[in-house]
């Protein structure tokens, strides 16, 4: 079984209940959502108010097989995010034994454990890796995706496409997912995809059934992964803040862990100090039930930093 509590980013509106404020008067640095956002331009009436055509899902997986020079051999499946992937993907194959390194984002233990299945590293049916890792920011090799099943979380990789394992995509029992909310910050539109064995990823469509994206998603999805330019300069202004962040953090005695260009992750010492005396200055941010010593921050946006860097100083 999996003993770790289902905990995630977020829930301003508990800490607003605890320590004060209007959801608005806070900085919410507990995810590792992009804090400058992909502008979503304009929609037409018909992304509203029609069933999604097949064309526009065809425009959406051409432009997300383009940007991530998925194999030809590989197929594409968009959906409502990859949570809505996660929860259904330990039903693709008999219930057995599946290996999740640990510490990692605990969703898909939990989605494995739902449909009965056993965590376990000895002689595993399945593996998981999350690719790089939540929250130490881990990058594994190809040779470690070696499971007849094998799920590649590839949520937070589009900040370091180079260290992609997309070339695997083809292989027979893998898929490898992707999240447009996190790079593009566009957690509220609800896409995700899963990418590999043209079989499995049939059959994850009948699992999620037709219409799955909505049209708003779908536009959004097909413009933004078509826009080679704003990827790039936003690669640059997220290593450039995360940076800045881990200068900030070891200037008042953290030590850094590791993390990726959308979250850090540090060793404070007393996590759960740092987070009370954040939070009293209205910033939230993310602490594990495995750990006493780790705090996660996500990036300020261009305004937040002066009050960052305040909260940092309050006695």
């Amino acid at each position: 079984m999996n003993d770790a509590p289902r905990d995630h980013g977020g829930g301003l509106d508990a800490a607003a209940m605890q320590y004060g404020g209007a959801r608005s008067d806070w900085i919410d640095l507990s995810t590792g959502i992009n804090p400058v956002p992909y502008a979503v331009g304009e929609f037409t009436q018909n992304d509203w108010s029609a069933l999604p055509d097949a064309a526009a899902f065809d425009a959406l997986t051409r432009a997300a097989r383009g940007f991530w020079n998925v194999p030809e051999g590989a197929a594409i499946l968009p959906a409502p995010g990859a949570s809505a992937l996660i929860a259904r993907i330990p039903a693709l194959s008999p219930c057995a034994r599946v290996d999740i390194p640990k510490p990692t984002y605990n969703e898909h233990a939990a989605a494995f454990v739902a449909q009965g299945w056993q965590i376990s590293d000895d002689a595993p049916s399945a593996r998981v890796l999350v690719h790089p890792n939540n929250p130490d920011g881990r990058l594994w090799r190809a040779a470690e995706a070696d499971s007849p099943l094998t799920i590649i979380d590839e949520s937070f990789c589009d900040i370091a496409p180079e260290a992609s394992l997309i070339h695997l995509a083809e292989r027979e029992g893998t898929i490898i997912l992707k999240s447009f909310g996190k790079f593009w910050g566009l957690a509220g539109v609800r896409l995700g995809f899963a990418i590999g064995d043209p079989k499995l990823i049939a059959r994850l469509g009948d699992f999620i059934g037709p219409w799955a994206v909505s049209g708003p998603a779908l536009r959004t999805g097909a413009r933004a992964l078509n826009d080679a330019t704003w990827a790039e300069h936003t690669r640059a202004r997220l290593g450039a803040d995360a940076t800045r962040l881990d200068a900030l953090m070891r200037a008042h005695g953290a030590n850094v862990v590791g993390g990726t260009s959308l979250f850090r992750l540090y060793d404070v010492g007393d996590a759960a100090a740092w987070q009370d005396k954040l939070a009293k200055s209205h910033i939230w941010s993310r602490v594990f039930p495995y750990s006493d010593n780790w705090l996660r921050l996500g990036l300020p946006a261009p305004d937040q930093w002066l009050r960052l860097s305040a909260a940092l100083s309050a006695p």
